[in-house]
């Protein structure tokens, strides 16, 4: 299936998207879509005749737990509502915890790499052929960037992926921006990656921008394609030649032109490099041969798989001690980082709230986020940020302690009573000094 050249559609450039020459294709986030509604934006493209593929980003395939029933549900359904040929998603966990380890559940509210281990790859391919099941087309599969390794891995990342595709007969979706991001913060070679990863299954290709500070890179999808980034999808193309190439740009929106040039960076990198060599044959198993087993995951092996991601996760938002065997450093970069992407994700989905806090929201936000793991999705997140804040006695302005007050009124619904309880006085003392 032939994709060609696309890019990621974003609410804040769909107009520039629309714009764009030469884009055959578009990939939006699957959960930013309404179930049974679409964007004028993309009904527009769609009446080109250019496709778009839902990309999803929450269900969490390498997590403990089966897929939520729910999630899928919901994939499929922006599938049908988008008659997209495959839909996509992630190889990692996005939340651990939960009745498997009789534990609180935690959010990571970001994409956290698997155990390259055999438990890990048997647990992952079990939930990508519930997932499988349940979806109308194709599912492809993205490799992710990561700032923290497992310790005692058993499998290289092309090895892993490719006992995964030979297992499942899923597709992969290849981001050469996340093999450079684990080079340079894992020393973790991309030509050997793309040397053990059946390329054969690629059904596209993630490009995106990022940026190094003091030694770790950040795969921040909010700054321009950098030459190496190209290098590594140089590399790729001399492999094979990609069914579509996509750039990804989620943050810091450059204007049009910027876009089309990095697109024709793209293309131009596609042109240069050599083609692949013709094929020699089919590429031995990495472990074994034979049909995947239909046997369930025995139970231990997810138990085990929960215990290790609740503690890895627990450490990263919770302060809760390292396990062992993990760079302590890269741990609290990686703490940091989740604490950041956290404050700017509420930003986006409850503006009021900077606005309303001013240049005490950060601040206020990441010492809130300190003490309390993300449970409930980033607005849950901004109202019990909010509350906490009205609990506290802030904000210390009495006209932002009302907005705040009424804003949270106005969003949250029906409480728990003795957290209920505790806001009715704070409204009440809010209003009285009005």
């Amino acid at each position: 299936m032939e994709l060609g050249i696309g890019i990621g559609w974003r609410p804040e450039i769909a107009d520039e998207v629309e714009a764009l020459a030469g884009v055959d294709w578009v990939e939006a986030v699957a959960e930013n879509l309404c179930d049974g509604h679409l964007p004028d934006s993309l009904l527009r493209l769609r009446e080109r005749g250019v496709r778009v593929v839902p990309h999803g980003v929450a269900l969490g395939l390498g997590g403990a737990d089966r897929p939520d029933p729910v999630r899928l549900a919901s994939l499929a359904a922006r599938a049908e509502l988008l008659g997209t040929p495959l839909v996509t998603e992630h190889i990692a966990f996005v939340r651990a915890g939960g009745p498997l380890t009789a534990s609180p559940r935690l959010e990571a509210g970001h994409l956290l790499p698997v155990p390259r281990t055999w438990d890990a790859l048997e647990v992952l391919c079990e939930n990508v052929r519930i997932a499988q099941d349940s979806l109308p087309v194709p599912l492809a599969l993205e490799n992710i960037a990561a700032l923290i390794t497992w310790p005692d891995e058993e499998l290289t990342e092309g090895q892993f992926l490719a006992e995964l595709v030979e297992r499942t007969g899923v597709r992969l979706l290849i981001d050469v921006a996340n093999l450079h991001t684990n080079h340079v913060n894992l020393g973790q070679d991309p030509a050997k990656a793309l040397d053990e990863l059946p390329v054969e299954a690629i059904a596209y290709v993630h490009v995106a921008g990022g940026v190094e500070r003091n030694g770790v890179w950040h795969d921040t999808h909010a700054h321009p394609v950098t030459a190496p980034v190209l290098e590594v999808l140089a590399e790729l193309r001399s492999r094979v030649d990609p069914p579509g190439v996509l750039l990804e740009r989620d943050d810091a929106f450059p204007p049009a032109a910027e876009l089309a040039g990095e697109l024709d960076a793209i293309r131009a990198t596609l042109r240069r490099a050599a083609p692949p060599a013709p094929a020699e044959g089919p590429r031995p198993a990495v472990r074994g041969e034979g049909p995947p087993p239909a046997a369930p995951v025995p139970a231990g092996t997810r138990d085990r798989t929960a215990v290790a991601q609740t503690a890895l996760l627990s450490a990263l938002v919770a302060g809760t001690p390292a396990p062992e065997g993990f760079d302590h450093r890269r741990l609290r970069v990686q703490g940091r980082a989740l604490a950041a992407k956290r404050a700017d994700v509420v930003a986006k989905v409850a503006p009021e709230l900077p606005e309303i806090l001013g240049d005490g929201y950060r601040a206020a936000f990441l010492a809130y986020a300190g003490g309390r793991p993300m449970s409930g999705g980033y607005r849950r997140d901004a109202l019990d940020f909010a509350e906490h804040v009205l609990i506290a006695g802030g904000p210390a302005d009495p006209v932002a302690r009302r907005r705040l007050t009424y804003w949270w009124q106005d969003r949250s619904g029906a409480r728990p009573p003795r957290r209920t309880a505790r806001l009715v006085r704070a409204a009440r003392a809010a209003l009285v000094g009005k």
